[in-house]
């Protein structure tokens, strides 16, 4: 497991898993635009469409996801200097109020019109406003472990999680000491 820087500034990163051939952030915005990928995706998973956005074409969710997509990348990828990432990511567990320490978080479109957005970039906090990406995922149910994809992502963040703490690195000084070693 390797890391991606993804703004200069070292605000954002993202895992690159063994045997991938590129980050997660990039695999992530790639399938999300790969209209073939999106179309079999939402016939397999269209009970879930349908029951939870009350959707019915796939054709709609393609063109949903795909604005999304580029309104999250535009997002994650034009990061100013002064933005504050801490608005973006959020933590994963809805009634988490307190800080903890490699903290597992999301980031979704908020206030998206007709239904809200179900495309989600996964990450672990470092510390305020530094953030690994470990994954995405479309969540069409209420909770990831209702499904197959979205339970593979949570097993993704336990597994960063847990190779940084076995590294010793539970802070963005503690990175960028291990990031050296390499």
């Amino acid at each position: 497991m390797t890391f991606d820087k993804i703004t200069e500034d070292g605000r954002l990163w993202a895992v690159r898993y063994e045997g991938a051939e590129d980050n997660a952030l990039v695999t992530i915005f790639d399938r999300w635009n790969d209209i073939l990928w999106l179309r079999e995706f939402f016939k397999a998973n269209i009970d879930d469409l349908v029951s939870y956005f009350k959707i019915t074409d796939v054709n709609d969710a393609i063109y949903d996801t795909l604005e999304d997509s580029d309104r999250l990348e535009c997002l994650i990828l034009d990061i100013s200097p002064d933005a504050d990432l801490d608005q973006l990511f959020r933590p994963l567990e809805n009634s988490r109020c307190d800080e903890r320490i490699l903290s597992k978080e999301k980031a979704r479109i908020q206030n998206r019109p007709h239904h809200a957005s179900w495309l989600r970039i996964y990450a672990i906090k470092l510390e305020p406003g530094k953030y690994i990406v470990t994954g995405g995922a479309i969540k069409l149910t209420a909770t990831m472990q209702e499904r197959e994809h979205t339970l593979r992502e949570l097993h993704n963040m336990e597994k960063v999680r847990q190779f940084l703490v076995a590294n010793h690195v539970i802070d963005e000084d503690a990175f960028v000491d291990y990031l050296k070693e390499l």
